[in-house]
């Protein structure tokens, strides 16, 4: 049996600029954050020619050409799979659809568990790039290379995208005190809401490949502030950093009218008025994730919790993606 495990991420600045669309014109900057909240996939071979696959549907099929879940088979495509004798089941601590990055954490565990089985050694860097491969390029999602990257590597990391496709990383350069104080003081509250990533991000991608001048100052806006935040961050100004990540919110609803809604807008004024220094809704939007720097945590889960808001506590991951059983 073979357990692999893929964190889950939230965005810390710069978010957006990871697609195609935008940083083969014009490069994207970001800087992420992997959490302790996993997506999990476990394998073990079959005495049956059959390829039985659990997650929110059950398959069992013969070939890997007749599996419907896309990414599943482009990742056993892509291992090199033709009639695998094996089950794979799918876990997750938070349900997909809501912002924190799940189908390219889904992507990399997959693809670690097929690669640990045919004992092939993969980077890190490797492993994202593949992942990427099969979600923007095989299966055509409007989507960017930030999740498959900080599932892979972990830890609180700043991503470049170049014009060309290269993707260059490096963690952070943050004090210890300042990464005790940011992981005691970000707050994450589900606000009820999943949706898709895609069908947010599309407008985005279509309105940057047709060079709409509205989105592109917007998105070079965000790069810098995803500049401006990872300076915060490792100079210790968290105060900043929480008034960069309320800046990045006011400009991230602008990019479009599914961003978010009335309630999202409302819980987020009762934050702000109840301990929270600054905040945004985590991922594409929609729905999902709003997260909070707080300089009153206890005031503002009081406040949260009043309003029916669920907290996710959590911590930073800084192991990546990585076989956690095999044996």
């Amino acid at each position: 049996m073979i357990i692999a495990r893929s964190p889950l991420r939230v965005s810390l600045g710069g978010g957006g600029t990871d697609l195609p669309s935008y940083y083969t014109e014009h490069g994207g900057f970001l800087v992420a954050a992997a959490i302790d909240k996993y997506v999990y996939l476990t394998q073990h071979h079959t005495f049956r020619q059959e390829i039985i696959l659990k997650y929110s549907q059950l398959e069992k099929v013969q070939r890997v050409d007749e599996v419907e879940h896309p990414i599943m088979r482009e990742a056993f495509k892509m291992a090199g799979y033709v009639e695998p004798s094996m089950e794979i089941t799918s876990m997750a601590d938070i349900p997909a659809g809501t912002g924190l990055g799940s189908s390219g954490s889904f992507a990399t565990a997959l693809l670690k568990v097929l690669h640990t089985c045919r004992k092939n050694i993969v980077s890190p860097a490797e492993l994202a790039e593949q992942a990427c491969d099969i979600e923007i390029n095989k299966l055509r999602e409007p989507i960017g290379k930030q999740d498959q990257y900080i599932a892979a590597v972990g830890g609180i990391t700043a991503f470049t995208f170049h014009p060309d496709g290269r993707v260059e990383y490096r963690p952070c350069d943050i004090s210890e005190e300042t990464l005790f104080n940011l992981e005691d003081n970000l707050l994450l509250f589900f606000t009820g809401y999943s949706r898709s990533a895609s069908a947010i991000l599309k407008d985005q991608n279509d309105k940057s490949k047709q060079q709409n001048q509205s989105m592109l100052d917007n998105l070079h806006f965000t790069k810098d502030l995803g500049y401006q935040s990872l300076d915060a961050l490792e100079s210790g100004n968290l105060d900043e950093f929480a008034r960069l990540m309320d800046v990045h919110w006011q400009r991230k609803k602008a990019r479009s009218s599914g961003m978010s809604n009335a309630h999202i807008n409302e819980w987020y004024d009762h934050a702000t008025a109840n301990g929270a220094l600054g905040g945004k809704l985590i991922g594409a939007g929609g729905g999902g994730f709003l997260m909070f720097y707080a300089r009153d945590k206890t005031r503002l889960r009081h406040a949260m919790r009043e309003q029916g808001l669920k907290e996710v506590r959590f911590r930073f991951d800084f192991e990546g993606t990585k076989v956690v059983v095999q044996n």
